[in-house]
Protein backbone atom coordinates (compact mmCIF):
# COMPACT_ATOMS: atom_id res chain seq x y z
CA UNK A 1 0.00 0.00 0.00
CA UNK A 2 2.24 3.04 -0.98
CA UNK A 3 -0.53 4.98 -0.36
CA UNK A 4 0.48 4.67 3.61
CA UNK A 5 3.67 6.34 3.02
CA UNK A 6 2.46 8.82 0.72
CA UNK A 7 -0.16 9.77 3.08
CA UNK A 8 2.19 9.89 6.15
CA UNK A 9 4.73 12.23 4.14
CA UNK A 10 2.09 14.60 3.46
CA UNK A 11 0.65 14.54 7.11
CA UNK A 12 4.42 15.01 8.15
CA UNK A 13 3.87 18.83 6.83
CA UNK A 14 1.22 19.72 9.66
CA UNK A 15 3.16 16.91 12.32
CA UNK A 16 5.30 18.56 14.82
CA UNK A 17 8.85 17.92 16.23
CA UNK A 18 7.49 18.38 19.91
CA UNK A 19 5.27 16.28 18.80
CA UNK A 20 6.48 13.37 17.78
CA UNK A 21 9.66 13.66 20.55
CA UNK A 22 6.87 13.24 23.57
CA UNK A 23 5.67 10.00 22.11
CA UNK A 24 6.13 7.77 24.51
CA UNK A 25 6.95 4.75 23.13
CA UNK A 26 9.81 6.78 20.97
CA UNK A 27 11.14 8.20 24.53
CA UNK A 28 11.19 4.69 26.33
CA UNK A 29 13.09 3.05 22.73
CA UNK A 30 15.34 5.88 22.73
CA UNK A 31 16.55 6.05 26.22
CA UNK A 32 17.28 1.74 25.60
CA UNK A 33 18.87 1.89 22.11
CA UNK A 34 22.29 3.56 20.70
CA UNK A 35 20.99 3.95 17.34
CA UNK A 36 17.61 5.64 17.19
CA UNK A 37 16.23 5.95 14.07
CA UNK A 38 13.88 8.37 11.91
CA UNK A 39 11.93 5.72 11.11
CA UNK A 40 10.82 5.02 14.35
CA UNK A 41 10.44 9.05 15.25
CA UNK A 42 8.03 9.21 11.93
CA UNK A 43 6.24 5.88 12.60
CA UNK A 44 3.23 7.36 14.94
CA UNK A 45 2.46 9.93 11.52
CA UNK A 46 2.33 6.40 9.55
CA UNK A 47 0.06 4.88 11.80
CA UNK A 48 -1.92 8.43 11.18
CA UNK A 49 -1.83 8.26 7.57
CA UNK A 50 -3.12 4.17 7.73
CA UNK A 51 -6.47 5.84 9.99
CA UNK A 52 -7.50 8.98 7.96
CA UNK A 53 -6.89 7.71 4.41
CA UNK A 54 -9.84 5.85 5.17
CA UNK A 55 -12.23 8.26 6.58
CA UNK A 56 -11.96 6.20 9.97
CA UNK A 57 -15.13 6.61 12.33
CA UNK A 58 -13.77 4.23 15.04
CA UNK A 59 -10.84 2.70 15.70
CA UNK A 60 -10.96 -0.39 18.04
CA UNK A 61 -7.12 -0.14 20.12
CA UNK A 62 -5.58 -0.91 23.40
CA UNK A 63 -5.02 1.77 26.02
CA UNK A 64 -1.20 1.84 24.90
CA UNK A 65 -2.54 2.98 21.99
CA UNK A 66 -4.41 6.03 23.46
CA UNK A 67 -1.57 8.74 22.77
CA UNK A 68 -1.36 7.32 19.24
CA UNK A 69 -4.71 8.02 18.40
CA UNK A 70 -5.08 11.14 19.96
CA UNK A 71 -1.51 12.19 17.63
CA UNK A 72 -4.00 11.06 14.84
CA UNK A 73 -6.71 13.12 15.82
CA UNK A 74 -5.06 15.96 16.32
CA UNK A 75 -3.25 15.79 12.69
CA UNK A 76 -6.68 15.30 11.27
CA UNK A 77 -7.91 18.68 12.56
CA UNK A 78 -4.79 20.96 11.90
CA UNK A 79 -4.99 19.71 8.16
CA UNK A 80 -8.48 20.68 7.74
CA UNK A 81 -8.26 23.59 9.49
CA UNK A 82 -5.01 24.44 6.74
CA UNK A 83 -6.22 22.58 4.09
CA UNK A 84 -10.41 21.75 4.21
CA UNK A 85 -12.74 19.23 5.25
CA UNK A 86 -10.37 15.98 4.66
CA UNK A 87 -10.96 13.81 6.80
CA UNK A 88 -13.32 12.34 9.44
CA UNK A 89 -11.82 12.19 13.16
CA UNK A 90 -12.13 9.42 14.37
CA UNK A 91 -13.37 8.02 18.23
CA UNK A 92 -11.35 5.39 19.91
CA UNK A 93 -12.99 2.01 21.30
CA UNK A 94 -11.04 0.44 24.35
CA UNK A 95 -12.06 -3.05 25.62
CA UNK A 96 -13.45 -2.87 29.63
CA UNK A 97 -10.94 -5.42 30.41
CA UNK A 98 -7.43 -6.24 29.14
CA UNK A 99 -6.88 -2.78 27.38
CA UNK A 100 -2.79 -3.51 28.64
CA UNK A 101 -1.89 -7.09 28.58
CA UNK A 102 1.23 -7.19 30.10
CA UNK A 103 3.81 -9.61 30.27
CA UNK A 104 3.92 -12.62 31.86
CA UNK A 105 7.29 -12.37 32.84
CA UNK A 106 7.22 -9.09 33.53
CA UNK A 107 3.89 -8.07 34.40
CA UNK A 108 4.84 -4.45 34.72
CA UNK A 109 5.56 -4.39 30.96
CA UNK A 110 3.62 -4.73 27.38
CA UNK A 111 3.31 -8.27 26.12
CA UNK A 112 5.13 -7.22 23.25
CA UNK A 113 7.01 -9.56 20.79
CA UNK A 114 9.82 -6.91 20.56
CA UNK A 115 10.35 -6.38 24.18
CA UNK A 116 10.54 -7.94 27.26
CA UNK A 117 10.66 -11.84 28.24
CA UNK A 118 9.86 -14.01 25.50
CA UNK A 119 8.63 -16.46 27.82
CA UNK A 120 6.35 -13.88 29.06
CA UNK A 121 4.79 -13.62 25.53
CA UNK A 122 1.77 -15.62 24.05
CA UNK A 123 1.90 -15.73 20.73
CA UNK A 124 -1.07 -16.68 18.59
CA UNK A 125 0.18 -19.55 16.75
CA UNK A 126 1.93 -21.16 19.93
CA UNK A 127 1.51 -24.82 20.52
CA UNK A 128 -1.04 -25.80 23.00
CA UNK A 129 1.53 -26.94 25.16
CA UNK A 130 3.99 -23.80 24.89
CA UNK A 131 1.29 -21.83 26.03
CA UNK A 132 0.26 -23.88 28.67
CA UNK A 133 4.03 -23.90 29.73
CA UNK A 134 3.75 -20.06 29.72
CA UNK A 135 0.82 -19.45 31.90
CA UNK A 136 2.19 -22.02 34.31
CA UNK A 137 5.63 -20.31 34.93
CA UNK A 138 3.69 -16.79 35.17
CA UNK A 139 5.05 -14.56 37.38
CA UNK A 140 2.89 -14.17 40.99
CA UNK A 141 3.99 -12.97 44.28
CA UNK A 142 4.05 -14.84 47.80
CA UNK A 143 0.23 -14.96 48.30
CA UNK A 144 -2.58 -17.47 47.00
CA UNK A 145 -5.43 -14.67 46.72
CA UNK A 146 -6.74 -14.39 43.10
CA UNK A 147 -7.82 -10.91 43.47
CA UNK A 148 -7.41 -8.22 41.03
CA UNK A 149 -5.07 -5.23 42.32
CA UNK A 150 -2.81 -4.25 39.56
CA UNK A 151 -0.56 -1.65 42.01
CA UNK A 152 -0.15 -4.87 44.95
CA UNK A 153 -0.65 -7.70 42.72
CA UNK A 154 0.10 -7.01 39.44
CA UNK A 155 1.11 -10.47 38.02
CA UNK A 156 -2.28 -11.76 39.27
CA UNK A 157 -4.42 -9.06 38.26
CA UNK A 158 -2.91 -9.43 34.48
CA UNK A 159 -3.62 -13.32 34.76
CA UNK A 160 -7.58 -11.97 35.81
CA UNK A 161 -7.66 -9.75 33.01
CA UNK A 162 -6.32 -12.65 30.24
CA UNK A 163 -9.09 -14.46 31.64
CA UNK A 164 -11.80 -12.29 31.57
CA UNK A 165 -11.33 -11.13 28.05
CA UNK A 166 -10.91 -15.36 27.05
CA UNK A 167 -14.13 -15.90 27.99
CA UNK A 168 -16.18 -13.41 28.53
CA UNK A 169 -16.35 -13.14 32.01
CA UNK A 170 -16.34 -10.13 33.98
CA UNK A 171 -13.02 -9.41 36.75
CA UNK A 172 -15.42 -10.32 39.40
CA UNK A 173 -16.78 -13.28 37.89
CA UNK A 174 -13.25 -14.82 38.05
CA UNK A 175 -12.12 -13.76 41.23
CA UNK A 176 -15.42 -15.69 42.46
CA UNK A 177 -14.51 -18.85 40.12
CA UNK A 178 -10.93 -19.52 41.82
CA UNK A 179 -11.74 -18.18 45.25
CA UNK A 180 -9.74 -19.99 47.55
CA UNK A 181 -8.34 -22.34 44.89
CA UNK A 182 -4.59 -21.12 44.74
CA UNK A 183 -2.30 -19.96 41.91
CA UNK A 184 -1.62 -23.51 40.26
CA UNK A 185 -5.10 -23.80 39.99
CA UNK A 186 -5.78 -20.57 38.42
CA UNK A 187 -2.73 -20.62 36.26
CA UNK A 188 -4.63 -24.28 34.61
CA UNK A 189 -7.51 -22.33 34.28
CA UNK A 190 -6.19 -19.57 32.11
CA UNK A 191 -4.20 -21.51 30.05
CA UNK A 192 -6.57 -23.91 29.16
CA UNK A 193 -9.41 -20.81 28.19
CA UNK A 194 -6.33 -19.11 26.26
CA UNK A 195 -5.75 -22.56 24.59
CA UNK A 196 -9.60 -22.88 23.48
CA UNK A 197 -9.58 -19.14 22.18
CA UNK A 198 -6.67 -19.25 20.35
CA UNK A 199 -7.41 -22.96 18.67
CA UNK A 200 -9.80 -21.80 15.78
CA UNK A 201 -7.45 -18.71 14.93
CA UNK A 202 -4.66 -21.24 14.66
CA UNK A 203 -6.76 -23.61 12.41
CA UNK A 204 -7.87 -20.85 9.97
CA UNK A 205 -3.81 -19.87 10.06
CA UNK A 206 -2.68 -23.37 9.28
CA UNK A 207 -5.69 -23.59 6.35
CA UNK A 208 -3.86 -20.22 4.77
CA UNK A 209 -0.38 -20.98 5.11
CA UNK A 210 -1.28 -24.22 3.22
CA UNK A 211 -2.31 -22.48 0.08
CA UNK A 212 0.13 -20.03 -0.80
CA UNK A 213 -1.30 -19.39 -4.18
CA UNK A 214 -4.96 -18.52 -2.56
CA UNK A 215 -2.95 -16.62 -0.03
CA UNK A 216 -1.47 -14.48 -2.16
CA UNK A 217 -5.02 -14.09 -3.79
CA UNK A 218 -6.60 -13.20 -0.83
CA UNK A 219 -3.65 -10.55 -0.22
CA UNK A 220 -3.63 -9.21 -3.24
CA UNK A 221 -7.69 -8.83 -3.19
CA UNK A 222 -7.27 -6.85 0.09
CA UNK A 223 -4.71 -4.76 -1.36
CA UNK A 224 -7.07 -4.09 -4.11
CA UNK A 225 -9.82 -2.87 -2.02
CA UNK A 226 -7.61 -1.07 -0.05
CA UNK A 227 -6.03 1.06 -2.78
CA UNK A 228 -9.71 1.76 -4.28
CA UNK A 229 -10.75 2.84 -0.51
CA UNK A 230 -8.02 5.59 0.12
CA UNK A 231 -7.52 6.52 -3.20
CA UNK A 232 -9.82 9.38 -3.33
CA UNK A 233 -8.65 10.90 0.21
CA UNK A 234 -4.98 10.37 -1.11
CA UNK A 235 -5.92 12.43 -4.14
CA UNK A 236 -7.88 14.93 -2.03
CA UNK A 237 -4.46 15.31 -0.12
CA UNK A 238 -2.16 16.58 -2.74
CA UNK A 239 -4.94 18.41 -4.76
CA UNK A 240 -5.61 20.34 -1.43
CA UNK A 241 -2.33 20.71 -0.70
CA UNK A 242 -1.26 22.33 -4.11
CA UNK A 243 0.76 19.45 -5.85
CA UNK A 244 0.65 19.23 -9.53
CA UNK A 245 -0.44 15.59 -10.10
CA UNK A 246 0.10 13.80 -13.65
Amino acid sequence: MPAHAEAAWLLSAVTSFGELRRMTQFKERADEQEFVSAGLFNYPVLMAGDILLYKTDIVPIGDDQRQHLELARNIAERFNGRFGETFKIPEGVFPEEGARVKNLQEPERLMSTTRGSPQGVVRLIDEPDVVRKKFKTAVTDSGTEVRHDPDEKPGVSNLIEIMAVATGSSIAEVEAQFDGQGYGTFKEGVAEAVVELIGPIQQRYRELRADEGELQRLLTRGAEKARDASAPTLETMYERMGFVRP
